[in-house]
């Protein structure tokens, strides 16, 4: 297809504004890829990367999208702007906000899996802001795919979530992004993703919101360049928005704040451009507003603030301080306790679905997320940026209902695995409160198992899953709702082996503790005092000196010149360390390592 100019934006009837969301791994990105590629976007001989859109190294090394990003299509005169969201519950908050600026979604469904928690989540956010759903039945290519029943799994997903007559006069579309079809009948032929951008025009409405009204602008997401500062992101609802105009930054229960607009972009493929006008309807950032945030509304007049969808709270929460331990310092280039601070308020300004919170301690901050993942990332961000910092124990956060009782997040749990762990599985759920509340069997012969547990009993349960199944089982979870607490939950972790002295490590101690347990650290290691140098097979802590070095006699031992063979440590991921750290126990995250100690010291009271 030949690439055609851009029509104008005052021609508001071109223009299609349209969300893909899906739960993870169902193959969103990989799908705007053919449709970038087939659009006319980029020449035929012209280099595109996989996943085109998941620009940040930490997106590409795991393979999800963190960060919602939109590019515009030019298909027929129809400018198509498209917003690939997240799929991972954690950043349910990027999904929640972009949403604002479309008219359509893409729900895009996997050909074998159907509807997962995830699904759930962003039609029920969907159908809530009232966008018009196209259903994606993705990977159609697979062997094992049930496209068929899969579309009644879908109409059962959105019966089930009480969406509407009008909702659910929806089309459906049969695609595999990886080899870049699509098509309205299995029968169809299998060569073009055009039937999918023929759906996005004739299915997702127009902006209607006339031109000759007044501008109004509501900011959505937030960016940030070196030269110019912030750069605010959204959908101009009405009237026409002019490069250098004046205008008023609107902020719910605050006084409006003049302003001016410095520079003006639109988006023409996957470039921001300068523009000098662009009209209701369309996508622009925003350049030169002094103090603009997410939810902000930018009016040619004083006003009332445009509405915004509400944003769920967080439900996990974790201590950030300053690097304590005998190493702070050697890796990083930022370590004290403002810098760490002044980061994450950085952070709030785009992060809308985290919260910082002050604590007694003036160098401890209370930093509060959707979900382990969601924090995660964070550190692992500001570790690459040269950060130093030491992280607690993921922790639920509970609320007080109307009649006094205690609430808690409750999780939906959905688990695949082979029928032969269920056993397993459901023996470590039970003691977490978790609740079976459904099972089914899939056609490749594995069982589906479907819980409400809360979210204080999945802390630290995906590893443990991966274990009990081999690597076989497939976890995936999603943030339901606060119900009344549960009950307690007995301690889950095994004890660890606790290094008593500094120094190096030594292939004699290690050689001698090795059959006491699982090391983490080998030989010729530098250690401190409280450092977690490995796991026990019982429940208490055992420190051991992890510096222990052979004594030196006269007498030749004629096999002490053998190759002594060790068995290789465990090493931790970042993500590791914050499911197994305990509540007595700090994660140190420095540039080039991830450490487990303990905060306090009893080696002088009990040793080995």
């Amino acid at each position: 297809m030949a690439t055609m100019q851009f029509k104008s934006v005052y021609e508001i009837e071109k223009i299609r504004n349209v969300a893909i969301i899906a739960h993870v791994d169902h193959g969103k990105t990989t799908l705007v890829d053919a449709m970038i590629r087939q659009s006319g976007l980029f020449r035929d001989n012209q280099h595109m990367d996989e996943r085109f859109m998941d620009s940040n190294d930490i997106e590409r090394e795991r393979g999800i999208t963190i960060l919602a990003k939109n590019l515009s299509l030019d298909f027929l005169g129809y400018k198509i702007n498209l917003v690939d969201t997240p799929g991972h519950v954690d950043f349910g908050g990027e999904v929640e906000r972009v949403l604002q600026m479309v008219n359509g979604a893409l729900l895009v469904v996997d050909a074998f899996e159907g509807p997962m928690p995830q699904t759930r989540f962003v039609l029920k956010k969907a159908l809530a802001a009232g966008l018009k759903p196209i259903i994606v039945i993705n990977k159609i290519d697979r062997a094992d795919s049930r496209p068929m029943e899969v579309v009644d799994e879908a109409l059962d997903l959105f019966i089930d979530v009480g969406a509407g007559e009008d909702a659910l006069d929806y089309p459906v579309i049969f695609a595999s992004g990886r080899e870049g079809f699509a098509c309205t009948s299995l029968k169809d032929p299998r060569n073009s993703i055009r039937p999918l951008l023929d759906a996005i025009i004739d299915y997702v409405p127009h902006p209607n919101k006339p031109l000759e009204a007044e501008m109004r602008m509501l900011v959505t997401t937030l960016d940030y360049n070196d030269y110019v500062g912030r750069i605010a992101i959204g959908r101009v609802f009405s009237g026409v928005i002019r490069n250098k105009m004046d205008l008023f930054r609107i902020r719910p229960n605050s006084q409006p704040v003049r302003s001016k607009i410095a520079q003006l972009f639109n988006y023409q493929g996957v470039k921001r451009m300068e523009t000098d006008v662009a009209g209701a309807g369309d996508i622009v950032a925003v350049c030169g507003l002094e103090g603009v945030s997410i939810g902000d509304t930018l009016s040619e007049n004083e006003a009332d603030p445009l509405p915004v969808i509400p944003i769920d709270q967080p439900v996990i929460s974790m201590m950030f301080s300053p690097n304590t331990s005998p190493f702070s310092g050697r890796d990083g280039k930022f370590l004290t306790a403002r810098q760490i601070h002044s980061r994450l308020l950085k952070e709030l300004e785009t992060n809308v679905a985290m919260r910082v919170e002050p604590t007694e301690n003036p160098d401890t901050f209370l930093v509060n997320g959707r979900g382990e993942l969601h924090l995660g990332i964070l550190i692992e961000t500001m570790r690459r940026e040269g950060f130093e910092l030491q992280v607690s124990k993921p922790k639920a956060i509970f609320r007080t209902g109307p009649d006094g009782t205690t609430l808690e997040p409750i999780e939906d749990l959905t688990l695949d695995i082979p029928e032969s762990y269920m056993g397993a599985i459901m023996e470590r759920l039970g003691p977490r409160r978790a609740i079976l509340e459904s099972s089914k069997k899939l056609p490749d012969n594995t069982i589906r198992l479907m819980f409400s547990a809360p979210a204080r009993g999945l802390l630290g349960f995906r590893s443990l899953f991966l274990t009990l199944t081999n690597g076989f089982g497939i976890m995936n979870q999603s943030f339901r709702g606060y119900e009344a607490y549960r009950g307690d939950i007995p301690h889950q972790r095994n004890g660890v082996m606790v290094a008593m002295e500094r120094g190096w490590s030594t292939a004699y101690a290690i050689k001698n503790l090795v059959e006491r347990g699982v090391l983490f650290y080998g030989p010729m290691e530098e250690i401190y005092e409280g450092l977690v140098v490995g796991e026990r097979p019982v429940t208490e802590d055992m420190y051991v000196n992890f510096t222990k070095k052979r004594h030196l006699t006269n007498v030749r031992s004629s096999t002490s010149e053998e190759l002594e063979r060790i068995t290789p440590p465990r090493r931790m991921s970042l993500d590791q360390a914050l499911e197994y750290v305990s509540d007595d126990e700090w994660v140190e995250v420095t540039p080039k390592a991830v450490r487990l100690r303990k905060r306090e010291i009893y080696f002088k009271k009990r040793t080995n």
